[in-house]
């Protein structure tokens, strides 16, 4: 989903984001601006949106695509957004004490839609070691494969990083020019089709790891109380529909997301990897400042990761990256 940023350039732009956090626009109320990828995972927004959900609370959702985190979290902070869908490893980079922001609900995990193919011979992440390993740095991609690595008593040093999208990665393996690649759907299922190769994990094994989540900057929540329980309320009668409503819920996706999701039948086939929260789910996840949920650890393993990729220390607390003020399941 993420294109490589250097570790200059981030650097730049991280300092940038902290200027423009300083100057950031007011909050406006009734509307909520976000930004986001294009990704299945997001359709709870656009169903909310489409059918009223949000509009019968007063509340006006503008959904923006960008496809690069750098700009949507640049937008952020600058106040052009409210806020961002988008995995909370991702955007864990940029908080800091001038740019604040916290999730305030989560939206979905890659339950199967994320996954590394890899060449026969290959039976174990174990035996990826000294190999070249195709994956976007500084992705979702490069935070999971960290994170498989580590399970299995390596890390990124003792493979070959190949730089790509995650498209251009499933290109290069199925071309033979890379012995693994980390990518996701459709990709996977074409490794599978023209049987080059074969998934030797994806994310289903690894539940709650690649979570994303809707993030808004703290003064919209302050300032927007209201607004921001209409949008986790809205969240959930979206994710409540799409369960009784699968053709009509791809029907809507499809046509908010568009790009390679412009097809309902594309859509339905990327929802068999995902796995959506409603708001009981949301609050499992997410916890409370009395006792977090699962995604501490994650957060925890975000801070390792990226702080041993960008060559700096990372220390951005579950506190600080989490508002379950609005999860209540009893309002």
């Amino acid at each position: 989903m993420l294109k490589l940023i250097t570790r200059s350039l981030r650097t730049a732009l991280v300092a940038g984001l902290a200027g423009a956090a300083l100057s950031a626009v007011p909050a406006v109320a009734g509307t909520i601006s976000i930004g986001h990828t294009t990704w299945v995972g997001y359709g709870p927004l656009f169903i909310a949106r489409d059918l009223g959900y949000f509009k019968a609370a007063g509340l006006e959702v503008e959904l923006t695509t960008i496809e690069e985190s750098s700009l949507y979290m640049a937008a952020m902070a600058s106040g052009k957004l409210a806020g961002t869908a988008s995995t909370i490893d991702e955007i864990l980079k940029y908080r800091s004490a001038q740019f604040c922001f916290r999730s305030v609900v989560a939206l979905d995990e890659s339950s199967g839609g994320d996954g590394i193919v890899v060449a026969k011979g290959i039976e174990s992440i174990k035996d990826l070691k000294g190999k070249a390993v195709a994956v976007n740095e500084g992705s979702v991609s490069m935070f999971w494969l960290s994170y498989l690595l580590k399970k299995a008593g390596l890390s990124l040093k003792d493979i070959e990083v190949k730089n790509m999208t995650a498209d251009d990665a499933a290109s290069a393996f199925i071309a033979g020019r890379v012995p693994a690649a980390v990518t996701w759907e459709p990709n996977l299922t074409m490794v599978k089709q023209k049987k080059v190769g074969k998934v030797l994990v994806d994310s289903s094994k690894t539940p709650s790891v690649i979570v994303d989540v809707v993030a808004l900057r703290c003064d919209v929540i302050k300032q927007q109380p209201k607004d921001v329980q209409a949008l986790v309320d809205g969240v959930n009668k979206a994710v409540q529909y799409m369960k009784t409503n699968p053709k009509e819920s791809a029907e809507i996706i499809a046509k908010g997301l568009g790009g390679y999701l412009s097809k309902p039948e594309d859509v339905v086939d990327s929802l068999k990897g995902v796995r959506f929260y409603d708001t009981k789910g949301s609050a499992g996840l997410l916890g409370s400042s009395a006792k977090p949920g699962p995604i501490k650890d994650v957060i925890s393993l975000a801070n390792e990761t990226w702080s041993a990729i960008q060559g700096k220390t990372l220390t951005v607390s579950y506190e600080d990256l989490v508002d379950t003020h609005f999860l209540s399941v009893s309002h």
